[in-house]
C-alpha cells in the first residue's frame, strides 16, 4: 500500500486559484495562484480578435489584478511557446517588472518578441526536472509533448497541497524528438497526492487518442516521393518538429528549401541558432533566389495556414507575393487544421489557389496534420495517474470544459469536486476543501489597436460596426457671427457611390442649405444648435429617400 505524502499545511491561509484568461475561450491563457503575500502566474497569452472586433489587432488579458498586487508576484512560469500562452508577455512587462521562466526555446521566442517591442525583461531558462522556489510555491517543471518543442507541465507544491497544471499536451508515444511525456513522474506525483488538477480541455470532445506526429511524417514522405511539382507547405511557424520533418523530406528528395513569412523566418533562425533545427548544408536558400531552381528541386515553407489575409500564403493566392506566383505545376500542402473561426478564411485561400491551377492537399485528403492536444482517452490516463482530489477543466470554450468535466465524472469523480468557472472567478482551497468565493477579479478582454492598449471598448466597437454597416456623411459649413459664410458641403463615405448617386447627395445638400437659410432668417446664431437642427433634417431626408440611417457628423465652424 502506497502512503501519500502530505505537505505541511498552514490552516490559517487559503490557496486562491484565479483564472484570468483561457476559460470559455481559446486564447489569452493566464492563471494566478495566490497564498498570503505570495503570487505566481502561469502563462500570459493573447487571443486573435473575432469578426466583430473591427480594427483590433490582438486581445490580451486584463492585468488590473496583477498590477494592483505587483509587490506579491514572485514570477511568471510559461508552459510553452504558442501565442495564446506567450503573446501578452510584452504587454505585461510594459506595466510590471517580473521574472519570466520558460524552457530554452520558449525563452528564445519571448526574447524575439521583446526585441520587437523594445522591452527589457528578467528572463530565466528552465528545463524538465528543475524546481523553482517562488515565495511559498515550489514549482517542478515536467516534460510533455505538444505541437511545439520544449513544452512543460508544472507541479506546484503549495502550503495546502499540490496543484498540477498540464499546459497544452497530448500523449505521443513516438514523438519526433524521441522524448515522450514523463508518465512515470506523473504516476509518482499521483502517489504523493494532488490537491487540484488543471488540465487542457481543447480536445475533450474527441473520442479515442490523438495521432502521433509520426503519422504526418509518413504522409509527407509519401507525398514528397510521388511528385515532381514545386511543393509549397503551409504550417504553424511554432511547430519546429513539423518544419524539421519537411526539411528532412526535402533533403532526402534532393530539394532546396526556401522560407516565406516573417514569423516562419524568425522561428527558423531562432530554432537553428538554439539547436532545435538541423538544416543540412546547402539545403536552405533565400526566397529571393528561387527563380533559377527547377520545380522538382524546390520546397517552400510558408506561413498562412489559417488563411490570414496578410500572410505569405494568402498573398501567393492573391498574386501579391513578390517572390512566389502560384502556377498549375504547384502542389500546396496545408499541414494544419483551421482554428475555430478561421474556417472561412482558409476556404477562401484554398479556392483561390485551386483557381490558379494548383493542386491543394489538406487534412481531409491526406494526413497532413495532427492535433497537439489530448483526446478523451489520453485525458482519462492523466486523471487515472494523478488521481486529484479536485479537478478544474481549463483551456477551452464551454463545450470543451463541459466535455472534460463529463470525462472526470465518468471516472468516478464527484460532481462537487469538479470546479467549473469563468475568467475572474476566485477558487479558495484548503486541505480537503475547495469552493468558489463570492469575490471576482477583473478579467475582461483588453483590445489592442495599434499602439493603443485598452482604449477601444464596446462603445467604440459599436460605432465601428455601425459605420461599417451604414456608412458616413459629413456636413461642413463655416459661420461668422452666426451668419453662413461658406457651405454647406456634404462628403459621403461608405454610404452611396457618388458618381451614381450624385443627384441624391445634391438634393440632400439643398435640404441642409434650406434649413440653414431658415435658421438665419429666424435669427438663430448658436452654431451648435444649428448643427443639431441640420443633422436632424438630413437624417430624416436620407431615411425618407433610402430607408437607411448613415452616421451623420456636422462640422460647423465659427470664424
Amino acid at each position: 500500500m502506497t502512503t501519500k505524502i502530505r505537505p505541511k499545511v498552514y490552516k490559517s491561509r487559503k490557496l486562491r486559484v484565479i483564472p484570468i484568461g483561457g476559460l470559455h475561450e481559446i486564447g489569452k491563457n493566464l492563471t494566478v495562484l495566490e497564498y498570503g503575500s505570495d503570487m505566481m502566474v502561469i502563462d500570459c497569452g493573447m487571443a486573435f480578435p473575432g469578426d466583430e472586433m473591427l480594427g483590433i489587432d490582438v486581445v490580451i488579458p486584463d492585468f488590473s489584478y496583477l498590477i494592483e498586487n505587483s509587490e506579491k508576484i514572485r514570477g511568471v512560469v510559461i508552459t510553452h511557446a504558442h501565442e495564446d500562452h506567450i503573446g501578452a508577455v510584452p504587454y505585461l512587462l510594459q506595466s510590471l517588472n517580473v521574472p519570466i521562466y520558460g524552457t530554452r526555446l520558449t525563452i528564445g521566442f519571448i526574447k524575439n518578441k521583446l526585441r520587437e517591442y523594445q522591452v527589457d525583461a528578467d528572463l530565466h531558462e528552465i528545463a524538465p526536472g528543475d524546481v523553482l522556489k517562488l515565495g511559498v510555491f515550489s514549482v517542478e517543471a515536467i516534460h510533455t509533448t505538444h505541437s511545439v518543442a520544449d513544452s512543460l507541465a508544472f507541479c506546484i507544491d503549495t502550503p495546502v497541497g499540490k496543484v498540477f497544471h498540464t499546459g497544452d499536451f497530448k500523449i505521443d508515444y513516438t514523438p519526433v524528438d524521441g522524448e515522450p511525456i514523463d508518465l512515470s513522474r506523473l504516476a509518482a506525483l499521483g502517489d504523493e497526492g494532488i490537491l487540484l488538477l488543471m488540465a487542457d480541455s481543447t480536445n475533450a470532445g474527441r473520442k479515442g487518442y490523438t495521432p502521433s506526429e509520426k503519422v504526418v511524417g509518413e504522409s509527407l514522405k509519401t507525398i514528397f516521393a510521388s511528385t515532381k511539382k514545386r511543393i509549397i507547405v503551409a504550417t504553424f511557424s511554432s511547430n519546429v518538429h513539423r518544419v524539421q520533418k519537411i526539411i528532412d523530406m526535402a533533403a532526402v528528395n534532393g530539394r532546396k528549401v526556401a522560407v516565406s513569412g516573417r514569423s516562419m523566418e524568425n522561428m527558423v533562425n531562432i530554432a537553428e541558432e538554439l539547436g532545435y533545427l538541423e538544416i543540412p548544408a546547402n539545403t536552405l536558400v533565400d526566397i529571393n533566389k528561387i527563380k533559377g531552381i527547377p520545380d522538382d528541386k524546390l520546397v517552400i515553407i510558408t506561413t498562412g495556414s489559417q488563411g490570414e489575409p496578410m500572410s505569405a500564403l494568402a498573398r501567393m493566392a492573391s498574386s501579391t507575393h513578390r517572390q512566389v506566383q502560384i502556377r498549375p505545376n504547384d502542389m500546396v500542402i496545408l499541414s494544419s487544421t483551421a482554428v475555430p473561426g478561421n474556417e472561412k478564411m482558409v476556404s477562401n485561400v484554398v479556392n483561390a489557389l485551386m483557381e490558379k491551377g494548383a493542386e491543394v492537399i489538406y487534412n481531409d485528403i491526406a494526413e497532413t496534420h495532427v492535433s497537439g492536444h489530448a483526446s478523451s482517452e489520453e485525458l482519462k490516463l492523466i486523471h487515472t495517474l494523478l488521481r486529484p482530489e479536485y479537478f478544474m477543466p481549463v483551456h477551452g470554450e464551454m463545450k470543451h470544459l463541459a466535455a472534460h468535466a463529463h470525462i472526470a465524472e465518468s471516472l468516478g469523480r464527484d460532481r462537487s469536486r469538479i470546479l467549473l468557472g469563468s475568467n475572474g472567478d476566485v477558487f479558495e482551497l484548503t486541505r480537503g476543501k475547495a469552493k468558489k468565493a463570492k469575490e471576482t477579479v477583473p478579467a475582461g478582454a483588453v483590445m489592442v489597436d495599434g499602439l493603443g492598449i485598452g482604449d477601444v471598448g464596446s462603445s467604440v466597437l459599436n460605432e465601428r460596426r455601425y459605420l461599417s454597416e451604414a456608412g458616413l456623411i459629413v456636413i461642413s459649413a463655416v459661420f461668422e457671427g452666426g451668419r453662413l459664410l461658406a457651405g454647406p458641403k456634404l462628403v459621403s463615405k461608405g454610404f452611396v457611390y457618388v458618381k451614381e448617386q450624385g443627384d441624391l447627395l445634391e438634393e440632400a445638400r439643398t435640404a441642409v442649405e434650406e434649413e440653414l437659410m431658415f435658421c438665419e432668417k429666424n435669427g438663430r446664431k448658436d452654431v451648435s444648435a444649428i448643427a443639431d437642427i441640420c443633422k436632424a433634417r438630413l437624417r430624416n431626408f436620407i431615411y425618407e429617400k433610402t430607408e437607411r440611417s448613415p452616421v451623420i457628423i456636422p462640422v460647423f465652424m465659427e470664424v
